[in-house]
């Protein structure tokens, strides 16, 4: 007699990316995240959507999107120009104080993005044990201590938020320019080609489905 197989319950990752903002064509974050829309690997399975840069707005749909997809893990994507590696977002602050204006016209300053939430919220995710894999297989990556104070940040924070008291891992990772991106400006700041960085996000989302606790190493910054 065959003895019955147990099925292990499928665990749905939603990934979100943010439309392109600030005058530009492109985003990485979303260019990379699309690109795992519908992926699946062993008890997992990817959803993606995309969030507008805009205050208030980019809160309403990731509440949406999380109501439509019930999702077991949430990993917000955003891009950090300038940025050498990825980054894996430790905290949020609950604050938002725009230094260029999001794609509706608002830029505030000073402004708690939740009157009734705490100064911060730490992810979810292991970070450490992502930026670990990630190394391992030649990814430049880190934990950082800092999402900003513009739309990134606000979307951490309001995730985490949200996430208060529900059996979600939650977090927050920045993407560096695209090559196309770095090229059309003087500086010629660090980028990232996008297959790396899809790649990249792939070990991330399958860190996160199997570890529940996060490995015990420095990961800290002296600035």
């Amino acid at each position: 007699m065959t003895a019955p197989t147990t099925q292990v319950p499928t665990r749905t990752v939603l990934l979100t990316g943010f439309e392109p903002f600030n005058g530009a064509t492109i985003n990485p974050s979303w260019e990379a995240v699309r690109a795992l829309d519908g992926w699946s690997g062993p008890g997992f399975a990817v959803v993606a959507r995309q969030l507008p840069c805009v205050f208030g707005t980019a809160l309403d749909v990731l509440r949406e999107s999380i109501a439509g997809v019930k999702p077991d893990i949430v990993i917000a994507v955003g891009q950090a120009g300038g940025r050498s590696e990825m980054s894996l977002e430790r905290v949020a602050i609950n604050v938002d104080d725009a230094s260029i204006r999001d794609n509706a016209g608002n830029q505030p300053v000073d402004t708690p993005i939740a009157a009734d939430g705490p100064a911060a919220y730490f992810t979810t995710l292991p970070v450490k044990a992502i930026v670990k894999a990630l190394r391992l297989r030649g990814f430049p990556s880190g934990v950082s201590q800092t999402a900003g104070t513009f739309v990134c940040n606000h979307v951490f924070y309001g995730l985490m938020h949200h996430a208060v008291g529900q059996p979600v891992k939650a977090g927050f990772i920045h993407v560096p320019f695209l090559p196309e991106q770095a090229a059309d400006r003087p500086e010629r700041p660090p980028s990232m080609a996008l297959r790396d960085i899809v790649d990249a996000l792939r070990i991330a989302v399958e860190v996160a489905v199997v570890t529940e606790t996060d490995t015990h190493e420095a990961g800290g910054a002296t600035h």
